[in-house]
């Protein structure tokens, strides 16, 4: 990949990213915050908290700065104390997103598999409480990441943009810090969602067939079983989300493990053609993609998301139509 050619991706795709990602997650957030998707109030927090930091990860992350890099690198923005503030945002917001998607995948599983506890889980005040403690501690997680920067130059005395200081990629602590950073997103993340979700569809399909039985027993003519349906639908979405999150992050780990193993620095763009930038550059872009399929995938597949998402549509183009 050639630098003409890299800056060309760059400059398509970050755009359409923000265009079809900022709209498609506060549509979400609208419609689910309005209670009329046929969800509960607990898994209605938990979509509008994802919504939410994936939100802020795209505004950050993609318009604030890769979009204002490239078509405004002169701007404000840039400067290096605004800078590593919204570097620590953007980490913030990531660790957020993919926790609370966890915490979605953990209140699912026991609202599954152990509904004795259901009731006391799976309310609405707990998912308030366990979506605040996963933004507070993600944000605390990321104070130190102020530190490792610095300014790439300073000109008239003000400094611009950031750069990892090259204790970042030598220093004992910062390695530490490294390592349990992707060790906590997207590690443990990854391989908490494929075992809940082995033990869910376990669960379900043991439960299907005792099910299935039963009405062999006692139904002799062929009927539809809505909770069958329901349980099949289960299945299916709970293999896409851990098939999605998986080919998501998985450049970004075989990334970190590239550098750490062969230790060599992140590339720093000085140098597109690189491989070892080409698969650094991928890696991030899937992971900024994310944050558009990680709520559609819990909420469009929902038939009443989809109806409010046409009412609403319906709405506003009448709207237009009457002006």
């Amino acid at each position: 990949m050639h630098g003409k050619l890299a800056g060309l991706v760059y400059a398509i795709y970050y755009p359409v990213l923000a265009a079809a990602g900022v709209p498609g997650n506060l549509v979400t957030i609208i419609i689910l915050s309005r209670g009329r998707c046929g969800l509960s109030l607990c898994i209605t927090r938990y979509l509008v908290g994802m919504a939410a930091t994936d939100l802020l990860l795209l505004i950050m992350a993609v318009i604030l700065h890769r979009i204002s890099m490239l078509y405004f690198p002169v701007l404000f923005l840039q400067t290096t104390p605004i800078c590593s503030v919204r570097i620590g945002l953007i980490f913030a917001a990531r660790d957020s997103s993919v926790w609370l998607t966890v915490a979605f995948t953990i209140d699912r599983f026991v609202a599954i598999c152990f509904q004795k506890f259901k009731s006391n889980y799976c309310t609405e005040k707990t998912a308030a409480v366990v979506i605040g403690i996963v933004c507070a501690l993600s944000l605390l997680k990321n104070i130190p990441l102020y530190l490792a920067i610095e300014p790439l130059y300073i000109m008239n005395d003000v400094p611009w943009f950031c750069n990892f200081k090259a204790s970042f990629y030598s220093n004992v602590f910062w390695t530490a810090f490294n390592w349990i950073d992707h060790i906590l997103n997207p590690c443990i993340p990854f391989l908490l969602m494929l075992l809940l979700n082995s033990l869910t569809v376990r669960y379900i399909l043991v439960v299907s067939r005792a099910r299935r039985r039963l009405r062999i027993q006692t139904i002799r003519q062929k009927q539809r079983d809505p909770e069958m349906e329901s349980r099949k639908n289960s299945i299916v979405l709970l293999f896409t989300i851990s098939g999605s999150f998986f080919l998501l992050w998985a450049t970004r780990v075989v990334n970190f493990l590239s550098v750490r193993f062969t230790k060599t620095n992140y590339s720093t763009g000085s140098n597109p053609s690189n491989p070892k930038f080409i698969l650094q550059e991928t890696g991030v872009m899937l992971q900024l993609f994310s944050c558009c399929t990680n709520t559609c995938i819990y909420a469009c597949t929902q038939r009443k998301f989809r109806e409010e998402f046409k009412n609403g549509f319906k709405y506003l183009f009448h709207l237009i139509i009457r002006k």
